[in-house]
């Protein structure tokens, strides 16, 4: 970064620990609990599984190592490695510099339902009307947006060992232990029992191709891939740290966190309305679970856990984005690690407030039918994420070839997975990620149902 020498994580735990604060965010607590509840249950997780340690294996294994062996950020690493793939890396650096604002904006969110809850208003915040009220207001919703982003450039701003790892070190284990509670909490209900029957049972005559989309479109949601985040980590991760294992153990982290989320909410819905969660997203957060806060004995303390775990994870992975976005800047216009702070904060401020004030005052503007948020949200996830994995893949499996990323993992010793790691980048994965990509375009116009 500029003309300093190149900051890294102290070691395995740190990194590890990042990078699993980067996977594990709202995809893994609000996404996946519904669409595992709308695929059915057991089948969901059991493919989820699958692909997590095949198609995500793969595809964070070919990222790290990049990062790691070029010592750069996205665009730098590429076009180190090859300069025809310069467009990917810049491909890969565009998305999180789009949802960085919008993510922020849903941090906002949830500061304000954590506030409201812990200020004594969980009865005010469980009705209908409160979370429409609440983002069709102008000056509040702002104030909440800036507030979270502010508190995610602060850790930025201390650096990779000092602000990243140090706060992912204590946020991590915090948010596991307070998930474990919640799911706990959650299946003693009265009636919960059901809901953890139909999380865990497998419904086999639920089991498409659709399903198989979804849990491919979550792992790309859930695990960080193809928005530059896992490069950048890579590119401060110590040689002689094992590639291999510290990918195994951020996959078990974050589909470990997504599975727990899911106890903490499909049994608890099913324990007040008898049956699944039926929405996905704000609604589900903001709408559904309040209400079935309110409802429980000790409710309000429940809620005050969820929304601060929901905090912790949301802030992980705002960090992770803006950190990217930084070591762009820094990479790129060799400038020092705070002006690049606090160009990306004003940056993202300035976007952010087309989503916070989309629900507002400019609620009538819409961009191809999309309220600004669902547009930034559709781009950057249904369209670049997938594509920047396609080209990842055929840059790996066709340029500088497989054995570049093995030679790499096999600097901390042999690649068990070697095998594995080169039939997914060069046959299965592409072909998965082109479905995904085709799908979900077809989806957000209604021309396919997921």
């Amino acid at each position: 970064m500029s003309d300093e020498k190149r900051s890294s994580f102290t070691g395995k735990l740190g990194f590890v620990l990042a990078a699993a604060g980067s996977a594990v965010g709202l995809g893994n607590i609000w996404r996946f609990p519904y669409l595992a509840a709308k695929y059915g249950g057991g089948i969901f997780l059991l493919t989820y599984l699958v692909l997590a340690v095949t198609f995500g294996f793969a595809l964070m294994t070919a990222e790290i190592a990049i990062g790691r062996k070029t010592g750069l950020s996205a665009i730098g690493a590429f076009k180190k490695l090859n300069k025809k793939f310069t467009f990917v890396g810049w491909l890969a650096a565009i998305v999180p510099m789009i949802i960085l604002p919008y993510y922020s904006v849903i941090g906002g969110w949830v500061l304000k339902y954590l506030y409201a809850f812990a200020s004594g208003s969980a009865v005010a915040a469980a009705q209908d009307s409160y979370f429409g009220g609440f983002i069709s207001q102008t000056g509040e919703p702002i104030f909440w947006f800036v507030l979270f982003i502010l508190i995610t450039a602060i850790v930025v701003i201390g650096g990779v060992e000092k602000g990243i790892e140090k706060v992912s070190k204590v946020m991590m284990p915090v948010l596991a232990v307070l998930a474990v509670i919640i799911a706990i909490y959650s299946v003693c209900l009265p009636g919960a029992m059901e809901g953890v029957k139909y999380y865990f049972i497998p419904n086999f005559s639920a089991f498409s191709v659709t399903t198989v989309l979804a849990a491919m479109g979550q792992l790309f949601y859930s695990m960080s891939l193809a928005m530059g985040i896992m490069i950048t980590y890579g590119s401060y991760m110590k040689k002689d740290v094992s590639l291999e294992s510290s990918v195994s153990q951020i996959e078990i982290f974050d589909t470990g966190i997504a599975f727990v989320a899911g106890l903490m909410i499909i049994p608890a819905v099913f324990a007040f309305t008898g049956a699944a969660p039926e929405k996905a997203g704000p609604s589900l957060m903001f709408v559904t679970l309040p209400k079935v806060f309110e409802s429980m004995p000790g409710g309000t303390i429940i809620g005050i856990l969820f929304f601060l775990l929901v905090l912790f994870a949301a802030l992980t992975s705002s960090i992770s984005l803006m950190e990217t976005v930084v070591s762009i800047v820094c990479d790129k216009f060799k400038v020092k690690r705070i002006p690049a702070c606090l160009i990306v904060f004003f940056g993202s401020v300035a976007i952010g407030l087309l989503s916070t004030l989309g629900y507002g005052p400019w609620a009538g503007v819409t961009v191809l039918g999309m309220q600004f948020l669902d547009f930034f949200d559709f781009i950057s996830n249904s369209v670049l994420m997938p594509i920047v994995a396609l080209l990842t893949c055929i840059f790996v499996g066709y340029f500088i070839k497989p054995q570049a990323i093995i030679d790499e993992v096999e600097l901390a010793g042999k690649f068990k997975k070697k095998a594995l790691f080169v039939g997914v980048i060069k046959y299965f994965a592409p072909i998965c990620i082109v479905l995904i990509l085709v799908s979900s375009v077809l989806s957000a116009f209604g021309l396919f149902t997921m």
